[in-house]
């Protein structure tokens, strides 16, 4: 059963990337499949899904900050988009199924899917960006709120035992002696993956979220230098685990003809999650471009849809085939929103002009820079490559400003006292404001292949005449990166190489 499994996700992943899908979609496309054709799930499969859903919120604990979770965008919208899609969707609902099945069904469906925004977020390297954060924030408040949801549901209340979590920061100290003491290697997954474990089981145990507690026990690490490794170690067996999750969506089944109107009627109400996202985004300060691309990662009906309903279901409110409707309209939700996100910015260049009427003409938290002032080098991405750049062109005597969007990367620069502004290399509004000045080259270090383009494109339209340098991770990113208009391409792994040879050749 398990070659099955993983035969049918690889084909159906590989047939979505050839049409120009993310491989989820080919996953969940695999699952119903493997349904019609008798296929069922079991525990085995249900487990990974579980792990590998402890693994993903295990990751995003670790590049966890509580101050990004208390900023008035988080909570502000958060909140407030909560309790007005709740009120809009029982308008809908409650008048069709009841008050009590609606409430539950409208609430459920106002939660948007964690393991995809976080996971296309992760995918563009955008997680730590302001708009991931903020992105990331929310998805916790929902948690939170379902949380309180499920309790009221008749579901497994947290035991008295859930209190001893409270202390959890204690054991931070021994926690990151042994993260120091892990290595780098097989030991340091291991660790990883126990405490991820730890913390999903032990919540699981005294009644609360797993998915939360293995984010807190993630949490508990957060700022320490090791902790970017250990979710770099980690990536393979989480997004192995995860593809059972999409899996084991399609293996719900489909629902009875009967309930397909409902289905259509959810499906059909879907866009307006992502409208209010972003009426209230621009309500609170965000600039327009922040605003799209945060409320696409999050229109999406997420899993907690279909926890919800589950007491309602046990006890006999609601009919056993609301499971698999909603199975299905979540699988829809993702298929969807999946290959929007991938396409995110290029479809807010689209509708730019007529999204950018809805701005508000104030001080906006994530305004782009307009002046590098004497600058003669600007580093795009600082990252590990862009700051030695940095180092090295101040070194040799050049004026240099750095350019990121990840705020936690701003304050650990600008400790140092360099110049680094908040600047998103995918946005053409920071190309199309931005005053070379005396810039006399660019160097644009963007983990992202689809950054590093946007940023060369950009340079390339204001027609920028100086020096222009990228790296490439793979020989068949070269083209399209000499394309957008690279002068120069450093392939840090081979080049290392060679310089790693000649400098064995001339030390004697």
């Amino acid at each position: 059963m398990d070659v099955i499994w993983v035969g049918a996700a690889y084909l159906a992943g590989w047939a979505g990337t050839r049409i120009g899908l993310p491989p989820l979609v080919g996953y969940l496309a695999a699952g119903f499949a493997l349904f019609l054709m008798g296929v069922r799930s079991d525990e085995g499969l249900q487990h990974l899904a579980e792990l590998g859903v402890w693994l993903l919120l295990f990751t995003v604990g670790l590049k966890l900050r509580v101050q990004n979770l208390i900023r008035l965008e988080v909570l502000g919208v958060g909140g407030l988009h909560i309790l007005i899609s709740s009120a809009l969707m029982l308008a809908v609902f409650g008048t069709l199924l009841g008050l009590t099945n609606g409430l539950y069904i409208a609430v459920g469906l106002a939660f948007s899917s964690t393991v995809l925004a976080i996971k296309l977020l992760e995918d563009r390297r955008e997680l730590n960006s302001f708009h991931g954060r903020v992105a990331v924030g929310i998805l916790i408040l929902q948690d939170l709120v379902a949380i309180v949801l499920l309790a009221f549901a008749g579901a497994k209340q947290p035991t008295v035992w859930a209190l001893g979590l409270l202390a959890l920061p204690l054991l931070r100290p021994a926690a990151l002696w042994l993260l120091s003491k892990s290595g780098h290697d097989e030991l340091l997954l291991m660790f990883g993956l126990a405490l991820a474990l730890a913390g999903g089981g032990v919540a699981k145990a005294v009644g609360i979220s797993p998915e939360l507690g293995a984010l807190a026990v993630g949490a508990l690490l957060a700022g320490h230098a090791q902790t970017t490794e250990l979710s770099r170690v980690l990536w393979g067996l989480k997004e192995a685990f995860l593809v059972a999750f999409f899996l084991g969506i399609g293996l719900g089944g489909f629902p009875p003809i009967t309930l397909l109107p409902w289905g259509a009627l959810m499906l059909a109400v879907l866009p307006l999650q992502g409208l209010l996202f972003f009426a209230l985004f621009t309500r609170f300060g965000l600039r327009a471009r922040t605003a799209f691309v945060t409320s696409l990662a999050l229109s999406s009906y997420g899993e907690f849809a279909l926890i919800v309903v589950a007491p309602l279901i046990s006890s006999g409110r609601l009919e056993g085939a609301w499971a698999s409707l909603l199975g299905v309209v979540i699988a829809v939700s993702l298929a969807v929103s999946a290959p929007l996100n991938r396409s995110v910015h290029r479809l807010f260049e689209r509708f730019e002009p007529w999204l950018l009427r809805f701005e508000r003409q104030s001080d906006h938290p994530d305004r782009e820079p307009t002046k590098l002032g004497k600058a003669s080098w600007l580093v795009v991405g600082m990252g590990r490559t862009g700051a030695a750049a940095y180092k090295q062109l101040e070194l040799d005597g050049q004026r240099v400003v750095g350019l990121d969007n990840d705020p936690e990367k701003l304050e650990r620069h600008r400790a140092k006292g360099r110049r680094v502004l908040y600047g998103d290399a995918e946005d053409s509004e920071l190309w199309d404001g931005l005053e070379f000045g005396n810039l006399s080259g660019v160097i644009v270090t963007a983990p992202d292949l689809e950054a590093r383009l946007r940023a060369l494109e950009g340079l390339k339209q204001r027609g920028f005449g100086g020096r222009v340098v990228t790296v490439s991770h793979h020989a068949d990113e070269e083209q399209s990166l000499s394309q957008a208009g690279a002068t120069l391409i450093f392939r840090p792994f081979a080049e290392a190489g060679e310089r790693l040879a000649q400098r064995a050749l001339t030390s004697s």
